[in-house]
């Protein structure tokens, strides 16, 4: 049963341990992915069931057809048919449509199946024609039923730009809640990373990359992590910059709002505080952009018919914005609403039609100032590098809106490794591997198309997930999950396509275990590697350059900065959280003076350290000089290591034990590039960059 589902019932661990899925787990796996058992007494009839639903799908939901290759579609036919006479047609994603006819006997046979007692064969058709890039739907008649699959007609791999025009890039990285600005309302918001990529651009930089900026809950229930989404179709509303909506002008009610005393005090309030209070923030925005909202639609004015063009153009916009109106009227998320709303039908009484208007006005106004952000971004040379989720809430509309597209009755996450001895879930449905085959993929290319418009460089989140995930199921602890199989060729197919539609770049988040098929499958889909040295340390007794097809940075928004690092107070940090007791913080750092020691001899060895040097603001300069000069595609730089900052934004598995996602910048964007340490770093870097390796 679990093989025909695509489960795995065996694994190997970090330590290269065979890892075998108990009955109990397999069960409950195939139990979320629908599987039609409840005990072990049913696994015979579902076991046959499962049979024959695969031997009578006479074609598979989708159909790869790689660059320079004509499209080949496999018939499964019962014995019986297996001699008739065939037809069929082609219809392009331009609208063409081709007819075929077929003696099924002159068909090449590249399988025989039987099943209860009826015999099948899997012929083979080939399609004489190259199919241009695009989704193209081929249909079969037989016995007076139509069957269809979906062809995805794609490069081989994914868009790069043309070795005339590529340089080796150098980039900055900032969480957009901690770029506050002078006038930012006490944290980043879409103008702070317009900014950002003005002030990157002066100083010969290409690249400005963030975490994601999809929208999150903020009131009840709370979770800020830009990696638990209540959509990956959406912007998010929390960074819109109030002082660029364009109905702040046309309102004298907003007008004097903005200028009262007690608003005013607020947002001085919000900018002193050492911690981004989404809550309090975002109810402070919303006030202002009801008053606007109110006063768009009054005025009826020019802007007003953009509005609703927008609405006609998004119908999801509308859509979205009463599931956040009916969840407000509801106070509770949506596996508790009565049956009706809860299966999707939400009628005008359900919700408040000021609060569904809100929820559309902005995510209009959200969409406009990601737009010109990109296009500003664009106009300066500067690409905007985005972060793309692994999954979405469990609360959230994506699963409301999608919910066969999801395994509800699992979370994703990891098993248990040396870090995280109990394993990870990160308690976020994963999307049912078939479910979104037979639905041609349509969600996933909604949103990946979502990031590529804006986006000159997209970052795939856990990029084994194209291959497989760690299903985790409902009511069992992380180190009881099962690995699921994906269809990896029909997605990269998808991320080759869509990149190159977009002229954007993919790349893979492959850190940590990764098993031994993921590399290659991304270098011969041009899936950009990462490289990070925090990790390059501790998985090699000695250091090799970064390769050419790799985004290199010193450390990623889950690890601590590079000073925390340097002076192991990190490891402090998670002995007083629990998560290492005395004998792991001991094993650790005694690893992390190994790794230190590698480090200095190696920057030594290539004269970018000076050998009685000791200085933690010399060592950074050197790793940072040491990935400037490598071939590595791009070389990323987290702002806040450039000032010595020692807390970290994440610390993966702490819940409410650490302020994740929530601390500013110890500096604004107007002050810290005013400090020599950023500038000169920055400056150096850049003549690297631009230099010409032999």
């Amino acid at each position: 049963m679990a093989r025909l589902y695509n489960v795995q019932t065996v694994y190997y661990d970090v330590a290269h341990h065979r890892r075998q899925a108990s009955v109990e787990n397999l069960l409950a796996v195939l139990q979320a992915l629908r599987a039609p058992l409840v005990s072990l007494k049913d696994v015979t009839a579902a076991l046959r069931e499962r049979r024959q639903e695969l031997c009578q799908r006479i074609l598979e939901p989708v159909t790869v057809a790689w660059d320079e290759e004509c499209p080949l579609i496999k018939a499964c036919l019962p014995v019986k048919s297996a001699d008739a006479s065939l037809s069929g047609y082609l219809e392009l994603e331009s609208g063409e449509r081709q007819v075929f006819k077929w003696q099924a006997a002159n068909l090449p046979v590249i399988e025989s199946r039987e099943i209860e007692r009826t015999g099948y064969v899997v012929k083979e058709i080939r399609l004489s024609e190259i199919l241009p890039w695009g989704y193209h739907r081929f249909f079969l008649e037989v016995q007076g039923n139509t069957e269809e699959t979906l062809i995805i007609s794609a490069p081989v791999r994914t868009y790069l730009p043309s070795a005339d025009t590529e340089d080796r890039m150098w980039g900055t990285f900032l969480p957009l809640h901690a770029l506050h600005t002078q006038d930012s309302w006490g944290s980043g918001d879409y103008s702070s990373l317009e900014a950002l990529a003005d002030r990157v651009s002066t100083m010969g930089g290409n690249i400005v990359a963030t975490l994601p900026l999809l929208p999150t809950f903020l009131d009840e229930p709370f979770e800020p992590s830009p990696y638990a989404p209540v959509s990956r179709l959406l912007w998010n509303e929390f960074y819109i910059n109030i002082d660029n909506v364009p109905e702040l002008s046309e309102s004298p009610q907003v007008k004097a709002l903005l200028q009262s005393s007690s608003l005013l005090s607020e947002i001085k309030e919000l900018r002193d505080l050492p911690l981004v209070d989404y809550r309090r923030m975002m109810a402070l925005k919303r006030r202002v952009l009801e008053e606007c909202c109110q006063s768009l639609i009054t005025e009826r004015s020019d802007r007003f018919q953009d509005f609703q063009g927008f609405l006609q153009a998004n119908p999801i916009v509308e859509n979205y914005a009463c599931f956040r109106a009916a969840m407000e009227r509801q106070c509770t998320s949506w596996p508790s609403w009565p049956q009706r709303l809860r299966d999707g039908t939400l009628n005008e009484g359900d919700y408040a039609e000021k609060s569904k208007r809100y929820h559309m006005y902005a995510q209009w106004l959200a969409h406009q100032q990601v737009q010109h952000l990109a296009e500003g971004a664009r106009s300066r040379g500067v690409t905007l590098y985005f972060d793309l989720p692994l999954g979405t809430h469990p609360d959230g509309y994506d699963t409301w809106c999608n919910r066969e597209y999801f395994a509800l009755d699992a979370t994703t996450g990891a098993p248990p490794d040396a870090v995280f001895t109990c394993g990870q879930d990160w308690r976020v449905p994963p999307l049912h591997p078939e479910k979104i085959r037979e639905h041609g993929y349509r969600y996933v290319i909604d949103y990946l198309r979502h990031h590529l418009e804006q986006a000159g460089m997209l970052r795939i989140d856990h990029v084994m997930g194209l291959h497989r995930l760690y299903w985790i199921p409902k009511g069992m602890d992380a180190s009881q999950g099962v690995y699921v199989r994906y269809r990896a060729e029909e997605l990269y197919a998808i991320l080759a396509l869509e990149s190159h539609h977009h002229r954007s770049v993919i790349v893979g988040e492959d850190l940590g275990t990764v098993p031994s098929y993921v590399r290659p499958a991304m270098s011969r889909h041009g899936i950009q590697r990462m490289y990070v040295l925090h990790y390059e340390l501790a998985d090699n007794s000695s250091l090799h350059r970064p390769p050419v097809n790799t985004v290199s940075s010193l450390n990623t928004h889950d690890m601590p900065p590079f000073a925390a690092f340097w002076q192991g107070l990190d490891i402090q940090e998670r002995l007083s959280m629990g998560l290492l007791d005395k004998k792991g913080a001991q094993l650790e750092k005694r690893t992390r003076q190994t790794c230190k020691n590698t480090l200095t001899r190696f920057l030594q060895d290539k004269n970018l350290l000076k050998d009685d040097s000791t200085d933690i603001r010399d060592i950074l300069r050197a790793c940072l000089l040491f990935l400037s000069s490598s071939q590595a595609r791009v070389v990323l730089v987290n702002l806040e290591d450039l000032w010595l900052e020692t807390q970290s934004q994440n610390v993966p598995s702490t819940d409410d034990r650490n302020p994740n996602w929530q601390k500013k910048a110890r500096y604004m964007l107007e002050q810290f590039f005013q400090m020599p340490e950023v500038l000169d770093t920055l400056e150096e870097i850049n003549k690297l960059r631009k230099r010409k390796l032999r």
